[in-house]
């Protein structure tokens, strides 16, 4: 970006801050799980010189994965906010920002899909994201789920196909996969020299150049810019070409210059392709090994280059929450009213419950009052952090664009908004998905079980994906999340950060009901017991609707036959019921209710007696339409050497599943299917015996399909005992 374009803005910087707007990056790094993620979040931190010593996952020391559980699997669990400082090397290579200092606000996000919570509240607040790809496996299912839900953010991404070191990498089959798989514009700008042993560094395409990493240096922070020769040449210059063709195709400005017969420079070529990453028409794609610290730095480079600021993305709106057709807008500017979204809680062992938020105009300082519309309550801020993975730094004022912390927040949740008290106005949350899995637990004594409380409570705020309940028949206690592992790491919490001793019983799914037939029902409640009595009559017709489609209630009343104000009771009652089931006590899903009929009475009708009404209502309607139960399914793809391809099939047909696809890759045979969830408990113990450990798996909730009449009997019986 030129001085100008500096110029222009400078009225939306607060002289106070130390990195303008344009200067600032928030990025995302997401993947499937063991591509490499955190390994790369480390060498940037490294060679951005936040951090003096390389950490690694194997060894338990890295900055972003701080907590113990995650140092003792080597996984990340929670998204850890980290910030670091770029000046980008001036090495003979054109760049949009060279010799000016960048402030990066990194988030490092979990690849497990029992955390996928943590990535897409990420997405929600933050400007760009780089896709870790591993450059053996490729396009794996939980980088589908990764790419969908930065799409649904709009968020622009650059890749970098990562472990190029490897046996059996290959940069181009990568790309080819994610052209193909996620239908993304992928073009490389950063091609690697060499794969597996050989991996020396990177074609810069744009600048026609060859990056390779000193042989001296082991930590890879010399890099020598060298002419292309040979198959390098002739490599450099078929991608340019391509990458020529696409951008012309979709600028207008590089379209008229080809127009023209003219050839745009490389600063003219890298602003087209900031503009088309930012606006989603182009993915530029680098490669590397950051565990062999080669191609990180120019990935960086790329972030700096490609990757908006806060003042390119969208302009934040948000609606009023007493009228949503209001709309207010909120541009990136730091002289503008106060609004930010509090994206993430996390109970912290020293300085207690901190909110993080992402600011999206204004600023606001120590001392300053914040409201949330939510909750019509305004609260003094008495301190600020910036947030360095498990560390913290007090701050005096934060700007628009950055990510930091409150601490002491009360009544606050995940997606509430935080602004100045003159401003009535909610951001768009983030969604989160339902959870599928639930699980007793039971304290050993009466300390632990108020211990355990106010630990599920905590642990229940920081995480929308988790859920914590009392059985109303039994008393017990369930707790509910997105899989095994999921609540493996809440039930280790609650005993070393709580001190909760408790016993948790076998996982439960967590099935669904529906109807597969229209149908009426009538309820009528009718007491008299002396004096005033109850009466209620409502009549509903319920249909089923595509899956997916959730539950829709429709009032149809004309002519008063139920009086207005009993209708939301009516419409209680059968929510009620939903949430309840009629079958076995699941919850229901995807089915249209519509109030079409009914009567009431002068003295005796009320609200309790019509939500009885359409309790009963629904009962009946529900019972004559044929309801089925149905269970959460998996999409599962397990990779496994050719020899046990035969045995893993099987053990897949024996678990009910569908093998939806078979490819042969250099990783192994990898086989996709859908299994139902209730078969898939303890599938990683099963998978290594059948392999010798050489199979790995990864899975992520698909849909809910109708379970087979045999196992839907067993599933009753145990529900109505």
């Amino acid at each position: 970006m030129d001085t100008a374009a500096e110029k222009d803005t400078s009225a939306l910087n607060s002289p106070n801050r130390e990195y303008t707007l344009e200067r600032t990056r928030n990025i995302g790094i997401a993947a499937h799980i063991d591509a490499g993620k955190t390994t790369t979040t480390e060498r940037i931190l490294f060679y951005t010189g936040l951090s003096h010593k390389i950490g690694e996952v194997h060894d338990g020391n890295t900055v972003t994965d701080w907590m113990e559980q995650e140092r003792e699997r080597g996984i990340t669990i929670t998204s850890a906010a980290t910030t670091c400082f770029w000046k980008q090397a001036n090495d003979g290579t054109t760049k949009l920002w060279a010799d000016v200092g960048h402030r990066v606000n990194i988030i490092d996000t979990p690849g497990h899909v029992d955390f996928t919570a943590e990535v897409e509240r990420s997405m929600r607040v933050l400007d760009g994201a780089v896709a870790v790809f591993c450059g053996v496996a490729g396009v794996q299912p939980q980088s589908e789920t990764v790419w969908r839900q930065a799409t649904k953010y709009n968020v622009p991404r650059i890749a970098f196909v990562n472990k190029m070191d490897r046996t059996g990498a290959n940069f181009a089959n990568v790309v080819s996969e994610m052209r193909e798989r996620l239908g993304a514009p992928a073009y490389p700008v950063g091609i690697p020299i060499g794969s597996e042993e050989d991996l020396k560094g990177m074609i810069d395409v744009v600048n026609q150049k060859a990056l390779i990493h000193d042989p001296s240096d082991d930590f890879g922070s010399k890099i020598n810019v060298e002419e292309l020769e040979g198959d390098l040449k002739d490599t450099a210059e078929m991608a340019y070409q391509e990458l020529l063709e696409a951008v012309g195709d979709r600028d207008e400005e590089i379209m008229e210059m080809l127009l023209e017969d003219k050839t745009p420079d490389a600063t003219q070529l890298k602003q087209a392709i900031r503009r088309l990453t930012v606006a989603g028409e182009i993915v530029p794609v680098l490669g590397g090994s950051a565990f062999k610290n080669k191609g990180v730095q120019p990935m960086v480079d790329a972030v700096i280059d490609y990757l908006p600021s806060p003042l390119d993305v969208d302009v934040q709106s948000g609606a009023d929450p007493d009228d949503e057709t209001k709309i207010t807008e909120f541009p990136a500017d730091d002289n503008a009213p106060f609004c930010s979204l509090a994206f993430k809680l996390w109970t912290d062992p020293f300085a207690g419950k901190l909110v993080f938020f992402r600011v999206y105009s204004g600023q606001i300082s120590k001392g300053d009052t914040m409201y949330n519309p939510r909750t019509r309550k305004k609260e003094r801020v008495n301190r600020i952090m910036m947030i360095q993975a498990d560390k913290q730094e007090n701050v005096e004022t934060v700007y628009a664009g950055d990510i930091a912390a409150l601490v002491g927040i009360r009544n606050i949740t995940t997606g509430d908004t935080l602004c100045t008290p003159d401003i009535d106005v909610c951001l768009e949350p983030p969604t989160f998905p339902e959870p599928v899995i639930s699980m007793a637990i039971e304290p050993d004594s009466k300390a632990d079980q108020e211990k355990m409380a106010g630990g599920l409570q905590a642990l229940a705020e920081e995480d929308p994906t988790f859920k914590c309940y009392t059985d109303e028949e039994t008393g017990q206690t369930l707790v509910a999340g997105m899989g095994e592992l999921h609540l493996e790491i809440i039930r280790d919490r609650l005993m070393r950060e709580f001190k909760v001793q408790a016993q948790s019983g076998a996982p439960q799914i967590a099935y669904r009901e529906t109807i597969t037939a229209g149908s009426e029902g009538r309820g009528l409640f009718k007491k008299q017991s002396g004096g005033r009595g109850q009466y209620g009559d409502a009549t509903i017709t319920i249909e089923p609707t595509e899956r997916g489609s959730g539950v829709e209630v429709e009032n149809k009343i004309v002519g008063g036959v139920i009086p207005r104000e009993y209708i939301p009771a009516v419409e209680k009652g059968i929510l009620e019921t939903i949430q309840g089931g009629v079958l076995a006590g699941f919850e229901m899903i995807d089915m249209k209710i519509s109030i079409v009929d009914g009567s009431y009475h002068d003295v005796d009708s009320n609200e309790l007696a019509f939500k009885m009404a359409g309790i009963l209502a629904m009962k009946e309607a529900v019972a004559k339409a044929k309801p089925v139960l149905l269970e959460p399914m998996m999409k599962v793809e397990a990779t496994t050497p050719d020899e046990y391809q035969g045995d893993i099939i099987g053990d897949m047909n024996r678990r009910r599943g569908e093998v939806q696809g078979i490819d042969s890759k250099p990783s192994g045979t990898v086989i996709t299917a859908k299994i139902p969830l209730a078969q898939m408990f303890g599938y990683a113990t099963d998978i290594r015996s059948l392999s010798s450990g050489r199979a790995s798996y990864s899975m992520e909730p698909d849909t809910f399909e109708q379970v087979p009449a045999s196992i839907s009997e067993e599933i009753l019986d145990k529900a109505k005992k």
